[in-house]
């Protein structure tokens, strides 16, 4: 068996890099492909040897552009290697241009896909990687979904359940072997190094790229407002460049800056900016990813949007969302300060996103579908046979798996009169209404 991993973007090779690990600990043939979508110092090898995982075997070097022109030249690049390469399946993740170009390209060529962190849902689609990841969802295979409500998103568009995968998220595997090799080498960043982190009280770490913050005058100047007057915090906040050019250009930047409880550094490295935010009291940021890492490290977490694809965080009590509102903003960070309960559970708050064996189910499932055969993708050989969609409510002790084997059907979504549920082969289905494919 070969797997192919299409990496473009720095979250995606932190994201996948346990997964990596344990290909090449199994000693599964493995390629790995960069699409050099964001191409700097951290992009480089330098960036695969700090996270102890081998440098790109392949790397297109699109660059930025446009959506369009960037997303042709990495489904030109991704084709030319795939069509040498012949894997039996392609591992992609997330929800970046290279997942789109990736995803389509293996289509075209009938080759199996794997989506890592599928299903996630913000239901705006102003994002493109709202696009990207649905648009990856309808060429999968392989679905490996991180928590039961992104499962029932991919269910509500039709997918059937038979390949949905429920292995938590990657991201919790890459906190705890990452951290431990950020511990071992410190903080590397001069900037951090002066700042004296570690022994740092009320550190606020602050993340702010987006566009509909960083571009909106009002918004970013709300959020700002409420950074002024957070006096009793220590907020560090690694500047992006362009949000930096937005701020100067609106006249923000030199107020901000000014704060003396205000710590504006340069971007800064992965691992140092793990060993950051597990030092801190808060983060308030816009990042989607961060979210993650947050209920991960066990810091409450405030997102500057006013909707996410990472509802879990919220509904488990890691992170509120608080928009561009600077009234919200300040209520919330008083209270994680000042209200230990509070706050207590914030850090307490149950992860959704697993227990850190991601990677391990995850290969264990490839591996499995290798087996079986179900990584072949060949035109059908029998006539279509037809379907018909029933409700009904079930009354007796039984089953998804001996519910489908008695019917002849595939369940398709359960109800159990409070939400819904994903109906794994164990779930009983007693006292819930279900929706069930019955074959004809």
């Amino acid at each position: 068996m070969k797997i192919a991993t299409i990496l473009g973007t720095r979250p995606e090779i932190i994201k996948m890099a346990p997964i990596i690990d344990e290909i090449s600990n199994r000693g599964i043939d493995q390629i790995i492909l960069h699409t050099g979508q964001h191409y700097d110092k951290e992009m480089s090898d330098n960036f695969f040897r700090d996270l102890e995982i081998p440098a790109p075997d392949y790397n297109i070097h699109v660059g930025s552009g446009t959506h369009g022109k960037q997303t042709g030249l990495m489904m030109q690049g991704i084709e030319e290697v795939l069509l040498e390469e012949k894997p039996d399946i392609v591992l992609v993740q997330g929800d970046t241009n290279a997942v789109l170009a990736g995803a389509l390209v293996c289509a075209k060529l009938h080759i199996a896909v794997g989506h890592v962190e599928a299903g996630l849902r913000s239901f705006d689609m102003t994002m493109p990687e709202e696009i990207n990841r649905m648009a990856a969802d309808v060429c999968s295979t392989m679905y490996f979904i991180p928590t039961e409500q992104s499962a029932i998103n991919l269910l509500a568009e039709g997918f059937s359940r038979e390949n949905l995968l429920i292995t938590g998220n990657t991201v919790v595997d890459a906190c705890f072997r990452h951290l431990e090799i950020a511990k071992k080498r410190g903080f590397e960043e001069e900037s951090l190094a002066e700042l004296d982190i570690e022994n740092m009280e009320n550190i606020l770490t602050l993340t702010m790229h987006r566009a509909e913050n960083v571009d909106d005058k009002q918004r970013v100047t709300n959020i700002i407002g409420a950074l002024k007057e957070l006096r009793d915090m220590n907020i560090i906040f690694p500047i992006h460049p362009r949000t930096k050019n937005t701020l100067q250009n609106f006249g923000l930047f030199d107020e901000l800056n000014d704060l003396e409880h205000v710590h504006i550094v340069k971007p800064i490295g992965y691992l140092d900016f793990l060993l950051l935010t597990s030092n801190s009291t808060l983060i308030l940021t816009d990042s989607g990813g961060l979210q993650e890492e947050a209920i991960t490290l066990n810091v409450p977490a405030l997102t500057l949007r006013y909707n996410t694809e990472r509802p879990e965080t919220v509904t488990a009590g890691g992170n509120i969302l608080v928009g561009s509102d600077k009234d919200v903003i300040l209520e919330n960070a008083r209270k994680i300060l000042s209200d230990e309960e509070f706050a207590n559970a914030m850090k307490n708050a149950p992860n959704p996103y697993g227990q850190g064996d991601s990677a391990k189910l995850t290969v264990d499932a490839i591996e499995q579908y290798y087996q079986d055969g179900l990584l072949d993708i060949k035109a059908p050989e029998d006539i279509m046979s037809s379907f018909t969609r029933k409700m009904i409510s079930i009354d007796e002790d039984i089953t998804v798996k001996d519910f489908e084997a008695k019917e002849d059907a595939l369940v398709h979504m359960v109800f159990d009169g409070d939400k819904m549920r994903f109906p794994a082969d164990d779930l009983n289905l007693n006292g819930m209404m279900i929706t069930y494919d019955k074959r004809e």
